[in-house]
């Protein structure tokens, strides 16, 4: 088990990596991450794709916390300070009283993840999911129905956002993902991926989408969602609405999707 490291004083420079968390949630931490919490600190304890550096947690919770902190590495520093001292260091009141600061073991490139997936892959693709909370709520989906592997494009905000890992429950730290730098679609037709793209006015509904043999689901930013251009390129689907009422939030989209093709949708 780790050795507990009290901080008393919020100027420890053992603990600087935590100091000002917004302020350093926009700037970014040069390749690491924030996690939030302890149903997330457990998945990133189990994680085979990212792995702890350091451990925050307020005194009154650490004897509590002690069979999860017993999952952390020996040589990854965990300290313990009080809830004043945490929340000078961090700049706000954190009440959940637990952090961690965490990095990805490997960043593979899209094109890597899809060359390691067999027939019957199940990807969901992002383009332009630029909300924080939207880009946890489809991660969160994404894990809860067996997808293999997310991909995004450059128009998408960082999954590592502490808040899109919050909302994740940790499957952002449990879940394949890449940036693809390339055309999206380019990169999943040359994997052998047949793309469906969601859109109000799609050609097939839902009901009645068999699954290809490899099948991406790709889904744009609300408002403006997908171009015409990238929509012509798919096979276009819709989910039927009450007359008046034509869209719903993307990650609520991306949930019914996901558990029709992961459950109930025949197989080409």
């Amino acid at each position: 088990m780790p050795e507990i490291i009290l901080i008393d004083d919020p100027a420890d420079p053992r603990v600087a990596a935590y100091r000002d968390v917004r302020e350093r949630d926009l700037v970014g931490r040069e390749g690491l991450f924030v996690a939030e919490g302890e149903v997330v600190l457990n998945v990133l304890a189990r994680s085979t794709l990212c792995e702890p550096v350091s451990l925050m947690i307020a005194r009154k919770r650490v004897a509590g916390l002690a069979h999860l902190i017993a999952q952390i590495p020996e040589d990854v520093p965990v300290y313990s300070a009080s809830q004043e001292a945490m929340d000078a260091v961090v700049g706000f009141h954190i009440h959940r009283g637990i952090l961690a600061l965490g990095r990805r073991r490997v960043s593979p490139s899209a094109t890597e993840i899809l060359a390691g997936l067999r027939e019957g892959a199940l990807v969901l693709a992002l383009s332009g999911i630029a909300n924080h909370d939207n880009m946890g709520g489809l991660f969160r989906n994404a894990a809860a129905f067996g997808v293999d592997a997310v991909l995004l494009d450059t128009d998408c905000c960082d999954p590592l956002y502490r808040k899109a890992i919050r909302v994740s429950v940790g499957a952002v730290l449990a879940t394949p993902f890449a940036t693809a730098r390339g055309d999206l679609l380019d990169t999943l037709g040359a994997a052998g991926f047949q793309t469906v793209a969601l859109s109000p006015g799609g050609a097939t509904r839902l009901a009645d989408l068999r699954r290809p043999s490899k099948t991406a689901v790709l889904l744009g930013a609300e408002g403006p969602g997908l171009a015409a251009s990238v929509l012509a390129r798919t096979t276009t689907v819709a989910i039927p609405m009450a007359t008046g009422f034509d869209s719903l939030n993307v990650a609520t989209t991306g949930g019914i999707v996901l558990h029709h093709l992961a459950f109930a949708a025949g197989r080409d």
